[in-house]
Parts: C-alpha cells; structure tokens; sequence
C-alpha cells in the first residue's frame, strides 16, 4: 500500500482527493451499517421481533455514552487537522494524547451509574412490556463494552484526520465482520439468544480496538505520543470542548429522539411500533452510508485546507461534496420508495410489523435527496472550528425541528403525524443550512480567495 501523507489533502485534486477519503469511508461505514441490520435480521428472526424492539431501547443510552468517544475524536480531530495543515505537529500530538485521557476518564465515569441505574433508565427509553426483560440483557452486557466502543469512534476519527482513510475503514470493518460471525455463533449455534447478541457486540468492540492500537504503535501513523502528551491541556481541552460539543450534542438528541419515540409510539401502537420503528431506523443508518461517507471524507479535506489558508479549495470541497451527495441521496431515494415491502420482510414475518412499516419508511425517506446540503453544511463549520453554527445546524434536524413536531402533529394525525413529522423537519433544516453556508461562502472564504 502507497504510504499517503496529511500533506496530500492539501496537494492533490478535490474531486479525486474526495473520492479517495469518501469511499473508504464509505465502505467502513457500510460494513458497519451492514453490520447493526444485519445482526437485527438475525435477532428478529432467532430471537423474535420483540428482541428487535429491545435492542432499539438500548442504543441510545450506549451509543450516547460511547458518542463521547466520537464527539472528542471529531473535536480533536478537527484540531489535529488544522494543525497538520500549519505544520504544527507539537500541537497535533498534544491533541490526541488528550483525546485518550479524557475518553477514558469519561466514559468509565458514565458506565458506572449506568449500570447502577439500569431498572430505571430501560423503561424510560421505552423498554416496557414484553420488552423489558430481553432490553436489560443485552443493556448490562453492552454496557461493559462501551469505553472500548469510545476509544475505537475516537481513534477511528483520529486516523482520518491523518488522511489514512483505508486504515479508517479497516478499523470499521473489523468488528463489523466480528460481530455476524460472532452472532453466528452465539445465538444460532449456542442459543444464547439475548446473551449471546450482546457478548457479540461487545466482542467486536475489544477486536476493534486492538487494531487501532496496532495502528497507531506501528509505522503507518504520523501521531508518536509519548507520556507527556497525556497530560492534559486545558486551551486544548477547552477547544475540543467546544468543537466535539457538536458531535455529542447530535447524539445526545438522537439518544432523546428515541426515548420520545419509543414512548410516544408505545402509547399509540404498543409493541408492533417500537419494531417499526426499529426497522425505519435501521434503515437510516444503513442506506444514507454512501452520503455519511461524503460527509466524514469532507471533513479532513476542508480542515486541513482551511487551516493551510487555501480557501479556494475549501470552497471547490463545499460544492464537490454536495453535488456528490446528491446524486447518491437520490438514487438511494428511488430504491427504498419502490421496495419498503421486501425490505421489511428481511427483519420479520410478524403480520403487524409488515402492515406498519412499509408506509413509514416512505414516509421517513419522503425528502432524502436534499439530506446531503444539511449535512456537508454543518460538518463544514465544524471542519474550520466554528463550534457554535455547527452545534445550531446539527441540531436543526434532529431537535430544534423534530421534536417540536412528533409532540404537535400526532394531535391532528395520530401514528402518522410522528412519521410526517421526519420529511417536514429535514425541509425546513435544509433550507436554514444552505442559508447559512451560503452566507458563509460569500462572506467569508470568496474574499480570502483574492487575498
């Protein structure tokens, strides 16, 4: 493998260079993707749809706790990029030295009351019923894994911010692969059944981790910390801080989007809707992969450059990435609105579920060619270390839009104003997003450009 250089983010064409980040990215994404539908298949089908349903309650509390992981990664990662970019490798060093200290310190803080807490923290995120016995297994098993999840999302962005995007993707890749086979052989062989999903989660988290230690010990990383560089900084802290905030804040509202899901859809449709939507979510983090992968390879493209002052460049990754992630959102929109039936009968036979998921998905994909313009436009002020448009955008969509909305139209439209409430709010954040990186573009980088 051609050994590739942080230098060549600021070097080599946008268009190749954002193929190059993306794709890897994309496929490591993919394999992840691949990975949570795929294992869901598996649990619907040897466990039961009510285990689909338990595994959903779960997620958004480990994914929050181990989103901190993530949220210091992209933080630092956007920090580490600039820096490279300015040739300042004391201070990309320093970065990501902090970026282990603080991941560790946090999310082993978090895991311990989370554990402690479990009979309460379940039912609030709608593991009730039938649900809560399978939900509580797979939570304390997962939960032990968790700091290992972190410290795999954290060094995962760290990577790419080096511009090694096929490390970033093996990294991906691992505990994807880990997991179904692992699954495999837990559930479908042992018949574990709920212990034995969540040992194969937590399975996969310990093999990725290893390679990612193996990475950055070996001679393809450029970041060679030492004892010192653990020591915390407070300057850098803070700037992490204030940049990862965006990240943790987009989880932290996922985490409460679920909570509010799974209650408001127990309450209008018990258990049959939490597996609905089990099944539309798993979807959206399946099928939108090729435009999450425009998005992560954007990020060190538009850091790096912004940081080395090439402001034309910045402006030529805007518009790649957009008109990228366009063309992919549209052609991902057409194959789930012609196929939502076949889709769901992937996850389960149960009569129900089939009846109630395929008018939903169409509904949650309604606008899912503009998605791309939201999201490239709040991951570019984060990219340049502008923390509080980032935090504003990123929480457009999922928060200051959504939520307003699944409260307000299941008054008028039951069960069906909670899946309208999805095209209506990525609208709405779309149009403020393009406002405002417009805005951005036109007075901000085209007068650098002639500087």
């Amino acid at each position: 493998m051609a050994k590739v250089l942080s230098q060549d983010l600021g070097d080599q064409p946008i268009g190749k260079l954002l193929i190059k980040q993306a794709v890897p990215a994309s496929i490591g994404i993919l394999v992840m993707s691949l990975n949570i539908l795929v294992d869901t298949i598996f649990v619907g089908n040897w466990i039961g749809p009510n285990a689909i349903a338990a595994i959903n309650v779960v997620l958004p509390v480990s994914f929050f706790i181990a989103a901190l992981g993530m949220a210091i990664g992209i933080g630092g990662s956007s920090i580490i990029s600039r820096a490279l970019g300015a040739s300042n490798k004391i201070k990309a060093l320093t970065t990501f030295g902090n970026q282990i200290t603080l991941t560790l310190l946090l999310t082993v803080s978090l895991v311990i009351p989370g554990l402690y807490f479990v009979d309460g923290i379940i039912p609030a995120f709608g593991g009730k019923g039938a649900i809560f016995s399978p939900a509580k297994i797979y939570y304390v098993i997962v939960l032990y894994g968790v700091p290992f999840l972190a410290l795999c999302m954290m060094g995962n962005t760290v990577i790419r911010a080096e511009g090694k995007p096929k490390f970033a993707m093996y990294a991906m890749m691992i505990p994807s692969v880990g997991n179904l086979v692992l699954d495999y052989v837990f559930i479908k062989l042992f018949d574990f059944g709920m212990h034995g999903a969540a040992w194969a989660t937590t399975g996969s988290y310990m093999l990725c981790l290893s390679f990612i230690i193996w990475y950055f010990l070996s001679q393809n990383s450029e970041l060679k910390i030492t004892k010192c560089h653990y020591k915390l900084d407070f300057p850098i802290i803070k700037e992490i801080g204030s940049l990862g905030f965006v990240t943790l804040a987009r989880q932290a509202i996922v985490s409460i989007t679920y909570l509010l899901m799974n209650n408001i859809l127990f309450n209008l449709g018990g258990e049959t809707s939490v597996t609905a939507y089990a099944i539309v979510g798993r979807m959206l983090m399946f099928a939108l992969f090729p435009v999450y992968g425009i998005t992560q390879g954007f990020l060190p493209i538009a850091g790096f450059n912004y940081g080395a002052e090439k402001y034309r460049r910045v402006r030529d990754s805007i518009l790649t990435a957009i008109k990228y992630s366009i063309a992919l959102a549209g052609i991902i929109f057409v194959f789930l609105m012609l196929f939502p039936d076949a889709i769901t009968r992937l996850f389960t036979q149960d009569t129900e579920v089939l009846k109630e998921t395929p008018p939903a998905m169409r509904w949650v994909f309604a606008v899912t060619p503009i998605i791309g313009i939201q999201l490239i436009g709040a991951a570019y002020f984060q990219a340049i270390g502008k923390a509080m448009p980032a935090l504003l955008l990123t929480l457009l969509r999922q928060g200051i839009f959504f939520i307003p909305l699944i409260f307000i139209l299941p008054n008028f439209y039951g069960e069906l104003g909670v899946w309208m409430s999805f095209p209506i709010s990525d609208v709405l954040a779309t149009v403020v997003t393009a406002y405002f990186l417009h805005r951005e573009v036109k007075l901000n980088l085209l007068p650098k450009e002639t500087e």
